[in-house]
C-alpha cells in the first residue's frame, strides 16, 4: 500500500487517511513541512532539488521539507525531514506559522520552520542535486530570475519572511 498520509481540511484538522501515492494522484489535501535553514552570519542555505522529485523536480527551493506521515507530529517531521535532506540536526527549530498552498501539483497544510545550524551540510542525493549558502539580498534577486526556476510553494510561502530577512 506504501507511505499512509493524514488529510486535512481547511483548518488543519485531520479527516482521513490516505496512501501517499494516492493524495499525489489525486492532489489530496495532506500536510507536510518546510524548514528554511540559515547560518550564523545570516546567509540562507538554497538547494537544488533532483530531476527525479514527484513534485517540482530539478527546480531551486529555500526550504527542506516533505510530507507529514500519518499521525507524526508537525515538529518531529520537520527535524526529520531537515536531517534526511541536509543532515541538519541538533539544533531548535522555531516555528513561523501555518499557512496553505494549493496549486495544480500539490495541495497542503504547510508548517513552516526555521532554525540556524553551522554544522557540515550532507545533501541527500535522492533529494538534493545541488546546494549553497546565499544572503537573503541574493536569493530574493535568485527567486525573481527566470533562468533559476524556485518551487512555487516554499517560494510563496517563505517570501515575504525572505525580505524581513533581506532588509
Amino acid at each position: 500500500m506504501g507511505e499512509i498520509v493524514d488529510l486535512y481540511d481547511l483548518a488543519g484538522t485531520v479527516v482521513g487517511q490516505a496512501p501517499r501515492s494516492r493524495v499525489r494522484a489525486q492532489n489530496l489535501r495532506h500536510a507536510a513541512t518546510g524548514v528554511l535553514v540559515r547560518n550564523g552570519r545570516g546567509d540562507i542555505f538554497v538547494h537544488r532539488r533532483t530531476d527525479t522529485k514527484d513534485v517540482y523536480p530539478g527546480m531551486y527551493d529555500v526550504a527542506a521539507g516533505g510530507v507529514i506521515t500519518a499521525g507524526e507530529h508537525p515538529d518531529a517531521a520537520a527535524a526529520r525531514e531537515a536531517e534526511e535532506e541536509l543532515g541538519v540536526h541538533g539544533v531548535p527549530l522555531h516555528r513561523l506559522g501555518v499557512a496553505h498552498y494549493a496549486d495544480a501539483h500539490t495541495d497542503y497544510v504547510a508548517f513552516l520552520y526555521e532554525t540556524v545550524y553551522d554544522g557540515p551540510i550532507r545533501l541527500q542525493p535522492e533529494e538534493v542535486a545541488w546546494g549553497d549558502w546565499l544572503p537573503p539580498q541574493e536569493v530574493l534577486a535568485w527567486l525573481d530570475d527566470p533562468a533559476r526556476p524556485f518551487v512555487p510553494d516554499t517560494s510563496s510561502l517563505l517570501r515575504a519572511h525572505l525580505e524581513r530577512l533581506a532588509r
